[in-house]
């Protein structure tokens, strides 16, 4: 990769910040050899890229394992559908809340440190949550988890951004993107053999692998390549200026910007489709198409492990064949999801080979645009304000699940799975057409003053 040498250090904005968050100090680059700075990338970004990777995947662990739950839940605590809707409505739209509220501080913290609190608070969350029966009480530990969450992403967002190059973003941030599909695939597997023996299993397992992988992210991870002695990555060089003025980059570059607001509202209806699959997947394959709970826990880990496929795709040719425009192949990816889940919806219930493919199908398509969407808005919004634009397109993906959790869960209630189908078309329609609205944005906003 290049770099640019010559680059000055560049302090981050961290006023307001706790000290134990504010981002590692930067050294004095020292090395002014190009080759030995190129040994040191080779040597810190693989670091980065994996561990930020098998971290988030850690999220999933202590985030998705209620859907597993949920259908043992019903069965053992008298719990209804709607209620059981309700808490992922209310965790979605408090994780979405705390993922945008995280991202003013994800631009200015220290990022491993934001990463492990996030993991710990979380797996605490869990281990309450798995400690009662009161429906009131999971609801309000459920809810104070999805808080937890939102420090998840946004560090994410400004490790990636500080340690790549603009051009290589779709990809580096698309194998990144797998953490969703690992760690998605992985839960439901794990949780799929411990709910039948205890639901509560479904919390305290993943809340311990959750704490012992915070350890390790603050042994491993690093904050910028300046906290290391290295320059700024090339092409990433921003204004001195826009140090002392967080507030105005912000307002230029992500409020300001009508491209990352498409690209917020579109993030509703992907992750609509997204967690309609995760959340409700397991029962409908249960209800619907007359499956066991082990192997319809299979079924929709095929789903993320699809997914995985489709964001490293997605990436590659958004790199090859687009520069890094992210809509194009959005918009592209949106209309095949709703092929594939209008095929689903009407294979019959015996068919089962073909009700997998076509699920997995969905979920290669579906997690194209999941992928996308951060790496359009990290790239517009630049390094200094990623992880706000991410936490922007993350609170629209994550209120998402007012339709997805409690509307879907109260339309399969009462009008049954049919319904439930023929809003999802809709919604893959109306993602669609807003990717479309975004084919003009640039690939990135660093030449833009």
């Amino acid at each position: 990769m290049s770099l640019d040498t010559s680059a000055s250090l560049q302090r981050e904005p961290v006023s307001r910040v706790p000290r134990f968050l504010r981002p590692a100090p930067a050294l004095e680059v020292i090395e002014s050899d190009p080759k030995k700075i190129e040994r040191g990338y080779a040597k810190y970004q693989p670091k980065i890229l994996f561990w930020s990777t098998v971290g988030y995947a850690m999220f999933y662990f202590v985030r998705k394992n209620i859907s597993v739950a949920m259908p043992v839940m019903e069965k053992q605590l008298g719990i209804s559908k709607s209620s059981l809707g309700l808490f992922l409505t209310l965790h979605g739209v408090l994780y979405g809340v705390s993922k945008f509220a995280n991202g003013f501080l994800g631009d200015r913290a220290n990022a491993r440190m934001m990463m492990a609190l996030g993991l710990i608070t979380s797996a605490i969350m869990n281990v309450f949550f798995g400690f009662n029966t009161a429906v009131i009480w999971l609801g309000i530990f459920w809810m104070i988890n999805g808080w937890c969450q939102g420090l998840g992403y946004p560090p994410c967002a400004r490790l990636l951004t500080h340690w790549f190059e603009p051009k290589e973003m779709a990809t580096k941030m698309s194998l990144w993107n797998t953490s969703h599909t690992i760690g998605g695939a992985a839960i439901l597997i794990l949780c799929g053999y411990l709910a039948p023996h205890d639901w509560r299993l479904c919390f305290f397992v993943p809340a311990a692998l959750a704490i012992v992988m915070a350890m390790l992210l603050i042994v491993w991870l690093r904050d910028t390549p300046e906290s290391v002695g290295l320059p700024e990555v090339k092409g990433t060089v921003m204004p001195a200026a826009e140090d002392e003025k967080f507030g105005i980059t912000l307002a230029h570059r992500v409020f300001g910007n009508r491209f990352i607001w498409l690209f917020s509202i579109a993030n509703f209806f992907v992750y609509t489709i997204r967690y309609a699959v995760l959340d409700w997947g397991p029962t409908i394959l249960k209800e619907n198409k007359g499956l066991e709970l082990t192997n319809a826990a299979w079924m929709v880990a095929g789903f993320e492990v699809a997914g995985l496929a489709g964001i490293l795709v997605s990436g590659w040719l958004t790199d090859r064949f687009f520069a890094g425009k992210a809509s194009r192949m959005s918009a592209l990816y949106m209309i095949l999801c709703g092929v594939s889940l209008f095929f689903f919806w009407k294979s019959p219930a015996h068919y089962t080979l073909r009700s997998t493919l076509l699920l997995a199908s969905a979920g290669f398509f579906v997690y194209g645009p999941q992928a996308l969407i951060g790496v359009a808005a990290a790239n517009l919004a630049t390094k200094r304000a990623a992880a706000t634009a991410v936490g922007l397109t993350g609170f629209f993906g994550y209120i998402s699940t007012v339709l997805s959790g409690w509307g879907l869960g109260y339309l399969a209630q009462h009008e049954g799975w049919d319904a439930v189908f023929i809003c999802l078309l809709f919604v893959a329609g109306i993602g669609t057409f807003l990717f479309l609205l975004t084919w003009p944005a640039k690939a990135n906003g660093y030449g833009e003053a």
